[in-house]
Formats: C-alpha cells, sequence, structure tokens
C-alpha cells in the first residue's frame, strides 16, 4: 500500500518493502515526528483530523504528479491521524531512485504539496492552551 492515512504507527521495514526494487540505488526517508516545542510554547500532543477519503486520493494525485515530474522509480505516502503523543510518527515520504538526488528532491517536493493540498487539520495542545496550525499561524480552538 503505497497511500494511506491511518491511526496506526508506521512500520518502516513494511513501508519500505513495497518499494524495493534491484534497479534502485537509493531510498530517501523523510518521517515527521510530534515534536515537543513549536513558536516558543510546550507541545503535549498534536490531534490530526483528517477527510480520509479526500485525503487519499490528493495523496495519490501527489504520488501520481511525483512520478510524473522526478526521474524516480517509486513514492509512498503515509499519514497518520488521531492523538499524537511527542515522539509519535506524523507522516512518512518514502522515495526510491537510481540516483539519490532525484529522490532527495522528489521527497521534498512531495511533503511541501502534502502539507499544502491534503485535507488533514492539526490542533496542538500545548501548556498554553490548544490552537489550531494553519502554516505558520497559530488560531486558538475556542
Amino acid at each position: 500500500m503505497k497511500v494511506k492515512i491511518t491511526k496506526e504507527p508506521f512500520d518502516l521495514n513494511e513501508a519500505l518493502s513495497y518499494l524495493l526494487v534491484p534497479e534502485a540505488g537509493g531510498y530517501v526517508f523523510f518521517l515527521g515526528k510530534v515534536r515537543n516545542e513549536n513558536h516558543g510554547r510546550k507541545v503535549r500532543k498534536l490531534i490530526y483530523e483528517a477527510y480520509e477519503e479526500m485525503a487519499i486520493e490528493e495523496m495519490e494525485r501527489i504520488r501520481r504528479e511525483a512520478l510524473e515530474k522526478f526521474p524516480i522509480l517509486d513514492i509512498l505516502i503515509w499519514h497518520r491521524y488521531g492523538e499524537l503523543s511527542v515522539g509519535e510518527d506524523t507522516i512518512l515520504i518514502i522515495a526510491s531512485g537510481k540516483h539519490r538526488k532525484e529522490a532527495f528532491e522528489a521527497c521534498m517536493w512531495a511533503i511541501d504539496e502534502v502539507k499544502r493540498r491534503v485535507p488533514v487539520w492539526k490542533r496542538e495542545v500545548t501548556d498554553e492552551g490548544i490552537f489550531w496550525i494553519e502554516g505558520d499561524k497559530l488560531v486558538p480552538d475556542k
């Protein structure tokens, strides 16, 4: 399964197994995690909400576009949702290529596109309250 949205933790070996081919000379992983600080606030957890069906469709579209745009062999995009504690995985993107450059470029492009286009919304639970995260802006949850 090369595109997935899930509440379950990622199995990196399972994810990689979907992309392994002898033609690949490199695999680039982007693994997002919940960090303990944002904008000077101590983060306790993140709450991701998703429009699951639409999220999958958009992630599939991003995957297809990456395969057309970059000379890579394959790409995997997985995203989590639900309540996630500090240190837990949030997103996984793996790009495979014959060479590292195209895999790095595709991986960077894909994470930017996912953050920009996929209907997954993030709330941050901090010691100072709960905030919706909209790009670099914090919007208090009322």
